[in-house]
């Protein structure tokens, strides 16, 4: 085997990865995950087929990212699945001002990477964690950041820009939007999914533990409901969404509430969890019958249907909705509730294909086409390693 391609995605406590055979198209290999970093670790990996690859480990103390990878590695190297590695690929959620295109990864690289630790405290320490910690192991082997917020460098100021004094803006304190690698992921697979070249003025809908939406005119992004930080825009498992920056001043100021505490709040007690009081996982709220978790669901769908009302303003109209993402592939009663709302768009819900997810979920008669198409956002890195590695 020659040409591997190794993608890592490395969260808090997890580092989700996938192997494929790079030479011409990337072709998957292998996908799996090492969750429980910190704690007690658990890995796993299946082949392209979906069968198990046989390096399941459990129960492992593993204390950091370094030694998730340095377990990984070693796995994938029993399984033969790292001979001929060439390159690895990062996903790396902030690419600021700096980064609006795939960058091979240098010690600048790093460094600026570093910088933007305060733009995304939660994320970019641990996509950094997973760069140095493969540098150490091995110091030669090529590897390519890919950000989420490069696909919405094409935005024009006017949705990036907040109403603050020009100085912020100079500054960097801008919208930047993220899930970047899933809109691109999805604009790509459009047309071999349903068989029709993507749509002029398309939302595409990443619903999963984090979510947002993201208006695309001709395959570019021109606006999102994420900005600054992963915060932004809907509800989510555990983050608010859209919040009145009053309420976090009142709380400060009459609750006394710091730094510390509204972190807490605003990234994990918030959310769905917040609202039904059970649980951040929406298989979990759709499977209850306690009032709360339907109040919750209800209140995740009237948001991401506000949005696209926002959203088709700003395309000047709709063609398509796309549901992406965990929830948005998985959670047919979510895009029930969702394409109803939105029906006065010119959406026509099919319910016998939103039952069976697609791809189609909307009638033959609706004005608004509407589509599930799974993103594979590893996929996408695979290929930007191949480009990133041909302009050098």
């Amino acid at each position: 085997m020659t040409d591997t391609l190794l993608v890592l995605n490395a969260g808090s406590s997890s580092i989700k990865f996938a192997v494929f055979a790079g030479s011409g198209e990337p072709r998957p290999l292998a996908r799996g995950q090492v969750s429980g970093i910190g704690v007690t670790a658990t890995l796993e990996a299946r082949r392209a087929d979906g069968s198990a690859i046989g390096l399941a480990d459990s129960g492992i103390e593993i204390r950091d990212h370094a030694a998730a990878l340095s377990l990984l590695l070693d796995r994938l190297a029993d399984a033969g699945l790292t001979d001929g590695l060439a390159a690895a690929g990062h996903r790396v959620v902030h690419g600021g001002t700096d980064f609006a295109a795939p960058a091979i990864v240098t010690d600048t690289t790093i460094e600026a990477l570093a910088a933007l630790i305060p733009l995304a405290p939660l994320h970019q320490p641990h996509n950094l964690a997973a760069i140095r910690a493969l540098k150490s192991r091995l110091p030669t082997l090529p590897q390519v950041a890919c950000f989420d917020t490069a696909f919405h460098a094409t935005q024009p100021p006017e949705a990036t820009r907040f109403a603050l004094p020009l100085e912020f803006w100079e500054r960097g304190l801008r919208r930047y939007g993220f899930h970047g690698l899933s809109y691109e992921s999805v604009v790509a697979r459009f047309a071999a999914v349903t068989g029709t070249a993507l749509p002029p003025r398309t939302i595409i809908a990443h619903l999963g533990n984090g979510a947002s939406l993201c208006a695309v005119k001709d395959g570019r992004s021109i606006a999102t409901t994420m900005g600054f930080s992963t915060l932004d825009g809907l509800v989510m498992g555990t983050r608010g969404g859209d919040m009145d920056p009053g309420l976090l001043l009142h709380l400060m100021r009459e609750e006394g509430y710091d730094r510390a505490a509204l972190e807490s709040l605003l990234y994990h007690r918030a959310g769905l969890l917040g609202l039904s009081g059970l649980s951040p996982d929406m298989r979990v709220l759709l499977a209850s019958d306690a009032p709360k978790a339907g109040a919750a669901v209800a209140q995740y769908c009237n948001r991401i249907s506000r949005h696209i009302g926002s959203l088709a303003a700003a395309l000047e109209g709709i063609d398509a909705l796309v549901f992406t993402a965990g929830i948005g592939e998985n959670a047919a009663p979510v895009r029930d509730q969702v394409c109803r709302a939105s029906a006065w768009l010119g959406i026509v819900l099919d319910e016998a294909a939103n039952t069976t997810h697609g791809p189609r979920i909307s009638a033959a008669g609706s004005r608004v086409s509407a589509w599930v198409i799974p993103t594979d956002e590893e996929l996408v890195i695979a290929r930007h390693i191949g480009l990133a590695l041909s302009r050098q």
